[in-house]
């Protein structure tokens, strides 16, 4: 009977110490940091991975993200330094580098996000506004984004927070001002478009002018090179012919007339009421050019 109350008495204290040793014994993983807390109190910060001990029943772990989190913020309407209003979209990025001094100031990632919240607005705002509508958009987007992440790390300091970046996800105008814009762009272009199409049609009738002005002067050009090789060409034809002529002028006669004949007698074309014995028919009926009528002269010499 003694031996089952040892045996007994020697389970319950191997159980109890089983019990003892698993309330002192925590594990940190790689992505977790952990505060150790007695009474109220952190007594201890054990940051590195692997298994850790506290005084059982007496002290709590409180285990805190040490990754890289996120902060998403709502859009909100901003004023630029030209007047001019934007919705941006930012985000953020941040680190818990001093879990006491963040158990201390906020105690839960829900609250440092708030309050983080709070700041990456208030800080939008000062940097943004200071500058023009072209730098957030287009020319200095980065170097502003890198100002408010300055400004809000300084800021995140006292809670144990580590900014990592800042990003805006979209700066765009309001609805009301963006179709005002897209309408204004719409008119615009349109008055570019008329303008082109009116320097189009100047430039196409300058052309035209031009053409006509140069056809002109071309035709001009060759009807006086046509008529002056025309009028040479009657010149030398005439030349040849008084040539023909003083040559053989019996010949160059006959050869006149048969040109008239063919071009007096067409089939059809022409009718000629002349005497038979007129000088026109002389090469008609003598081939020596003799068969006309014989002049007065001779006539009142007979």
């Amino acid at each position: 009977m003694r031996l089952n109350f040892a045996g007994g008495a020697l389970l319950v204290l191997v159980v109890a110490l089983l019990i003892v040793a698993y309330g002192s014994l925590f594990t940190i993983n790689q992505t977790q940091q952990g505060l150790v807390v007695r009474l109220g109190k952190v007594v201890d910060t054990p940051t590195d991975p692997g298994l850790h001990t506290k005084w059982p029943f007496v002290d709590s772990v409180i285990y805190i993200d040490k990754r890289i989190l996120d902060l998403e913020n709502s859009s909100q309407e901003i004023i630029a330094s030209d007047q001019k209003r934007l919705v941006v979209d930012a985000f953020a990025r941040y680190r818990i580098h001093d879990p006491l001094k963040f158990y201390q100031t906020v105690g839960s990632i829900e609250a440092a996000n708030s309050r983080l919240s709070t700041l990456l607005n208030a800080d939008l705002r000062r940097v943004l506004g200071e500058a023009t509508l072209t730098h957030i958009v287009r020319d200095e987007r980065e170097a502003l984004m890198a100002r408010v992440r300055e400004q809000l790390d300084q800021q995140a300091q006292e809670f144990g927070i580590s900014v990592v970046d800042v990003r805006i996800r979209r700066a765009d105008l309001p609805d009301q001002n963006s179709q005002f814009v897209y309408t204004r762009m719409q008119t615009e272009r349109q008055r570019e478009a008329a303008e082109f199409r009116g320097q189009g049609s100047q430039r196409a009738q300058e052309i035209r002018a031009r053409a006509d002005r140069d056809v002109t002067v071309l035709l001009a050009e060759a009807t006086s090179k046509a008529e002056q090789t025309r009028g040479e060409g009657d010149a030398e034809r005439n030349r040849i012919f008084a040539d023909a002529f003083n040559k053989d002028p019996e010949f160059f006669t006959f050869y006149r007339s048969m040109q008239a004949y063919e071009a007096g007698l067409k089939h059809g074309d022409t009718r000629m009421v002349l005497k038979p014995n007129s000088d026109f028919f002389r090469y008609f009926t003598d081939p020596a050019g003799k068969g006309g009528e014989p002049d007065k002269g001779d006539n009142s010499k007979k």
